[in-house]
């Protein structure tokens, strides 16, 4: 009882947030909202965090996680009305998280993004109490997909190295630092997309492209994808992850909360030097890494990301 309490709680407040600003923002602000934290632990200083399931839905499939960037406060996109449409539409709750590190000598090393030390136990501790909260028991043991910005994108990087039966899908987006470098076969079987700014710091890019040769060496079914005109910026990533999400989650996401693995004959290739894809069938992969793509969609939106040409909006 106590949770649905909350639940109405939260609405009401809501509802009165609308009023005052005369019914601007009404997806934004009607819809409930729950917070949470956690104490400091090993690897990390502050754990707080938003949750959002679309209103009336009995069932979610998954969870969407959003991790911002250093030391950020992402917690606000949990009430993003691009990510809640994108929830709805899937049957997806949403986890939007702010993480921060202990003072340590190295500022521009994030430990907390090292998840296998206690802020990926964090993470799914925090989820358990959601599911118990809101009503979804199913969120407690829910496949998870990943989006982050810089250091969140680590995050989502070492999550899926850490914790591979978890994910659905993750997205690795311009960072710098990372704990893994191969990852396991179960992390390759992720479907991913790593992006780099053509226009960001050097080291990151050099860091992210290396992170992918050698693991799409070792059949990853990953997508490098270059925003050309982008330096240490979101840019264009969140619309085509989003793409991406919406062709892919339906072909992880089985019945009872299963993943489904991916044959990568059924997705496509993606060519660096030419900008081309192509269907990958019983084609020879070439000996030279190529984007995977899982869907003639995604393929199109990332040719169109790396000509930077408009994409279709999601």
């Amino acid at each position: 009882m106590r949770r649905h309490r909350d639940y109405r709680i939260l609405q009401t407040f809501a509802l009165i947030g609308v009023a005052a600003t005369g019914g601007r923002h009404l997806a934004a602000q009607s819809a409930p909202t729950l917070d949470d934290s956690l104490p400091p632990g090993a690897n990390y200083n502050v754990a707080q965090f938003r949750f959002w399931a679309p209103p009336g839905a009995e069932v979610l499939r998954a969870i969407l996680v959003l991790v911002p960037g250093s030391n950020g406060d992402g917690r606000a996109m949990a009430q993003d009305t691009v990510w809640q449409a994108f929830a709805s539409r899937n049957k997806l709750a949403i986890v939007a998280c702010r993480f921060t590190d202990k003072p340590h000598d190295q500022n521009f090393i994030e430990d907390y993004v090292n998840v296998s030390r206690g802020s990926g136990e964090a993470l799914l501790d925090v989820i358990g109490r959601f599911a118990s909260r809101s009503g979804h028991a199913e969120l407690a043991k829910a496949p998870l997909a990943f989006w982050g910005m810089s250091a969140g994108g680590q995050f989502n990087y070492e999550f899926a190295a850490w914790k591979p039966e978890r994910v659905a899908a993750f997205v690795v987006n311009k960072g710098g630092i990372y704990y893994t470098a191969l990852t396991t076969r179960a992390t390759r079987a992720i479907p991913a997309l790593l992006f780099v700014g053509g226009k960001d710091l050097e080291s990151r890019t050099s860091t992210i492209t290396g992170l992918f040769a050698l693991n799409r060496r070792g059949g990853a079914l990953w997508a490098l994808t270059e925003e050309p005109s982008a330096a240490h910026v979101v840019g264009r990533s969140r619309d085509m992850a989003i793409i991406f999400f919406d062709d892919v989650l339906p072909l992880r996401l089985g019945r009872s909360g299963a993943l489904n693995a991916l044959d990568e004959k059924t997705g496509f290739f993606g060519d660096f030097k030419s900008r081309n894809f192509a269907a990958v069938g019983d084609t020879p992969a070439p000996n030279v890494p190529t984007a995977w793509l899982p869907t003639a969609r995604v393929a199109r939106a990332w040719q169109a990301m790396v000509t930077e040409q408009p994409f279709e909006r999601p």
